[in-house]
C-alpha cells in the first residue's frame, strides 16, 4: 500500500516556501525517506507558481540532523544529489515540514558545490537570523561535508537501496 506524504519546505519565521507530494519508502524514529514521482506539482508559494518537476527522486528527511538530501533519479542512477541545510524534519500526521536555511550543497557529475550563500546572506539581514543560528548553519554545512566525505548515513547507500522501487518507464 503506498501512504501518501506530503513535504513542506518553510522558510525561517515559519513562513511557506514550497511543497509537494510524495510516497513512503521507510520511516523510522529518525528519519524518513520518500519518493517523489516523475511529474509531480511543486507549489513554490514564494515565486507564486506551481511548477511540473520531470524527473523522479529519493529523499530523506531526518529528524535529528540538520539537512536534507534529494537524489535525482535517471535510467535508475543518481544523477544529482541535492542537499537543503536546514532546521532538524518534523513529521506530523502524513505531513513533514523543515525550516530551509538558505546554503545548499550540490553534487553533480560527482563534484559538490555550496551555492545559495549570497542568499543566506541576504535572508540573514532580511529576516534577522539571530547570531547563534548563523554560526550553526555554517556549523552544519561542515558537518554534512564531513558526512559526504565519511560516506556516512544517508550517503552510505541507503539512498541507493530504494532506487529499484522507480519504475522502469514514466
Amino acid at each position: 500500500m503506498q501512504v501518501p506524504i506530503t513535504i513542506q519546505a518553510r522558510k525561517y519565521g515559519d513562513r511557506p516556501h514550497y511543497e509537494w507530494s510524495t510516497t513512503l519508502l521507510e520511516r523510522t524514529d529518525s528519519h524518513i525517506f520518500v519518493l517523489a514521482h516523475y511529474g509531480r506539482k511543486l507549489k513554490h508559494f514564494t515565486k507564486g507558481k506551481t511548477f511540473t518537476v520531470e524527473n523522479w527522486t529519493i529523499e530523506c528527511f531526518p529528524f535529528d540532523a540538520w539537512f536534507t538530501v534529494s537524489a535525482d533519479i535517471v535510467d535508475g542512477q543518481i544523477t544529482q544529489y541535492y542537499c537543503n541545510i536546514s532546521e532538524p524534519a518534523r513529521m506530523e500526521g502524513d505531513t513533514v515540514t523543515f525550516i530551509n536555511l538558505d546554503i545548499d550543497l550540490v553534487c553533480k557529475r560527482g563534484k559538490w558545490e555550496v551555492v545559495d550563500e549570497d542568499e543566506f546572506e541576504l535572508h540573514s539581514a532580511q529576516f534577522g537570523y539571530p547570531p547563534a543560528l548563523i554560526a550553526k548553519v555554517r556549523q552544519e554545512l561542515a558537518n554534512l561535508q564531513q558526512r559526504i566525505e565519511r560516506s556516512q548515513f544517508p550517503f552510505d547507500g541507503s539512498i541507493e537501496c530504494f532506487i529499484s522501487h522507480i519504475p522502469s518507464q514514466v
